[in-house]
């Protein structure tokens, strides 16, 4: 129920459009109960159930005294101008209430739509929201596909399942709570009876939605695996090719393909029994009425009327639909809460880099960037163990070391992509933590070895996160970055689709690119994880020349794979399993004979 209501919850934000829901409906049922309370004087007059009344009743809010009235006035109409004439009236009037019943029933749904459309809009803004804000380290542990389902299957089941349930949840209370009023004011007894009754149709209703709600969570969680088998397939293709391994993925996803169908088989075989038991539990709760009526219209004293128990019965009739629409979409919600579960666990989960209360404003960058014992860990195992130094404004230092030796690692903390779990990195005496996160991170720029570029224009892409960049400067950050010339090459020149990821652009291309995307962003520290490592010859020169011109005057941390484009580095820091082993200037490092020596040469050894 809990997680009914946090769904709910966002119709607060509709309050005007429920309310006028509520209205609507509230006519539209007013009107029935009209429709249906104009049959009894005409059954009584019409079949010679009883005399026209020669006197005008006094009136009172009794059922008796309403009948009496009624019957008086159509009783003396059908004296003055015949049963047929009074029959035209009758109809005429059960035509004029449908009318409105069925105006205000239209009315009502048409505020459904904004409601329904503007909860999944809410629901999805949110979702993605949260996906933003969340740090690297949930994405290492999450697959893709299966945030992407959470942000389009499991969304869609709700608007499907719990949204299109609104006009049940809202107007089959209202119908039920109506009708049985009526029901009670013309007869208590048979009324206390169906109470009885109705509950118990509602308890094993209940049973099987429970059951419903277990089994869609196993599907959407199956469904979220099929989707990450797609996302790996579709960035893996080259490689499954090369392998010839299409029959092991495709055995691999009919697996997962196969569980999902047999889940699913499971779902509408709970869902198709809904109806039939909500059809069958109400006639079963009718034929028990229509005995117990019997009993009341039979029995001594004749404590009802055979044309009130006529009218009590057709009324009741009404209660039935909007009860089994209240049931299906009880089905239905415990169906599409499973899927709001999923959508909840994402919003929910607590993301720990955020901004401290009263964090500082950082503006700019003046002294020195230092890492004072930095102790880092994934889980329990320690990647990052004790490490100290210091990076002076306008220096370049860079970070060496065998794979896995927490290079990238040790630059991530700067931008707080992770946090230390030991030690603290300060910008000119302040702990990062203390910082805004989004001012620290407008102090840095990064050229990623593997870059990352969006479907879009290559201006919109030069220009990514500055929003005022003019078109003069876009260009001179193409200048700078060397991409300028390969750019006027293309028929649209800036204004060309570079496609998803780039993939138009060569290596060389795509990386210039977020080169001049850096430049654009201008900012005082540069984190660099070796922007040349896969590019060919011409296309290293070319990315180097640029790196060069990004890198003067500006603060840089520089991650390193191939040791001979950091030699003119300031300082120059060899890890070794999260650890600085050996520290210097190239030169200085050689002299050492260590194992920045040791890597040295192996890779000019490889190169020659």
């Amino acid at each position: 129920m809990r997680d009914a209501l946090r769904v709910f919850r966002h119709l607060t934000n509709y309050r005007k459009l429920v309310a006028l829901h509520i209205l609507y409906t509230l006519l539209s049922v007013i009107f029935s109960v009209f429709t249906f309370a104009m049959a009894i004087p005409f059954l009584k007059i019409t079949f010679g159930m009883q005399g026209i009344p020669l006197e005008k009743p006094h009136f009172q809010f009794t059922i008796d005294s309403i009948e009496q009235n009624i019957g008086y006035y159509l009783g003396s109409f059908i004296s003055d101008h015949g049963t047929m004439k009074a029959l035209l009236i009758i109809v005429g009037g059960l035509v004029t209430m449908t009318f409105f019943r069925s105006m205000f029933t239209y009315l009502s749904m048409t505020m459904l739509a904004p409601i329904r459309n503007g909860v999944v809009r809410d629901f999805r803004n949110k979702l993605y929201l949260k996906i933003l804000l969340l740090p690297l380290a949930y994405f290492s542990e999450e697959k893709k596909g299966d945030l992407m389902t959470r942000m389009s299957s499991d969304i869609q089941e709700i608007e499907h399942s719990v949204l299109s349930a609104l006009d049940a949840l809202m107007r089959s209370p209202i119908q039920i709570f109506v009708y049985l009023s009526v029901m009670f004011f013309m007869s208590w007894q048979l009324t206390l009876f169906a109470l009885v009754l109705l509950p118990l149709s509602g308890y094993f209703i209940g049973l099987l939605g429970r059951s419903l709600r277990r089994t869609s969570r196993e599907a959407q969680n199956r469904f979220g695996s099929i989707m990450s088998v797609v996302e790996e397939t579709l960035g893996g293709m080259r490689i499954i090719k090369a392998f010839v391994a299409e029959k092991r993925i495709e055995d691999y996803f009919v697996r997962q393909n196969e569980e999902y169908t047999r889940v699913m088989n499971r779902i509408y075989r709970r869902r198709y029994l809904a109806s039939p038991m909500t059809e069958f539990l109400g006639v079963v709760t009718v034929g028990f009425i229509i005995w117990y009526g019997g009993v009341l219209i039979l029995g001594e004293g004749g404590q009802i009327t055979g044309e009130i128990f006529i009218a009590y019965i057709m009324i009741f009739s009404q209660i039935i639909p909007p009860a089994k629409s209240f049931t299906t979409a009880q089905y239905n919600i415990s169906k599409g809460l499973a899927s709001a579960d999923r959508v909840n666990a994402v919003l929910d989960t607590v993301n720990p880099i955020t901004s401290a209360p009263g964090a500082i404003a950082a503006q700019d960058f003046h002294e020195a960037i230092e890492y004072k014992d930095v102790q880092f860990e994934y889980g329990e195992e320690p990647v990052i163990r004790g490490v100290t130094f210091t990076i002076r404004k306008g220096e370049t230092v860079a970070l060496v070391g065998p794979s896995g030796s927490g290079k990238t690692t040790l630059a991530d903390l700067l931008p707080r992509f992770y946090d230390v779990t030991g030690g603290r990195v300060t910008i000119d005496g302040a702990d990062i933590r203390t910082l805004k996160l989004d001012h620290l991170r407008g102090l840095m720029g990064n050229v990623n070895q593997e870059p990352i570029l969006f479907n879009d224009t290559i201006a919109n892409n030069i220009a990514f996160g500055v929003v005022t960049a003019t078109r003069e400067e876009i260009v001179a950050a193409a200048r700078v970055a060397n991409a300028h010339e390969f750019i006027m090459q293309f028929e649209q020149g800036y204004d060309t689709n570079i496609g998803d990821r780039g993939l138009k652009l060569s290596g060389g291309q795509r990386q210039r690119l977020s080169i001049a995307r850096a430049v654009l962003k201008n900012p005082p520290i540069l984190i660099l994880d070796e922007a040349t490592s896969s590019l060919d010859t011409e296309s290293e020169r070319l990315v180097q020349e640029a790196l060069e011109n990004l890198m003067k005057e500006r603060t840089s941390l520089v991650i390193a794979h191939r040791l001979s484009t950091v030699r003119n580095a300031d300082k120059i820091l060899v890890l070794q399993e999260g650890v600085i082993v050996e520290e210097g200037t190239h030169d200085q490092l050689m002299e050492q004979n260590g194992l920045y020596q040791k890597l040295y040469n192996m890779q000019t050894f490889n190169g020659s």
